[in-house]
């Protein structure tokens, strides 16, 4: 399984993402509990957002980022990047699974 950065860039006015809040949310908790998920948070300053997540291709990992709603909802866009890391800390070496 693969570790992937899901990097969301706000396209349109704060408004407009905050009216889809509620449903990104339940997306990234949907994901999470599939097991796909394991951190996301707000960029500072607050122009997007990054989810890490594992997933077995970049593609997969694509057509599920698009499926976001603020993605679908046309207020981001999506950059999906590939991570190979070569060290993590025993804090979070559960993230490669």
């Amino acid at each position: 399984m693969a570790l992937f950065i899901i990097s969301l860039r706000y396209i349109a006015p704060v408004e407009q993402v905050d009216a889809l809040l509620d449903e990104h949310v339940a997306w990234l908790r949907t994901h999470h509990a599939a097991g796909r998920f394991v951190a996301w948070g707000r960029k500072v300053p607050r122009e997007g957002g990054i989810i890490l997540a594992r997933g077995d291709s970049r593609e997969a990992m694509a057509a599920l980022a698009a499926t976001d709603p603020f993605v679908a909802g046309v207020v981001a866009e999506v950059e999906v990047i590939e991570w190979a890391p070569g060290f993590l800390d025993d804090s979070v070496a559960g993230l490669a699974g």
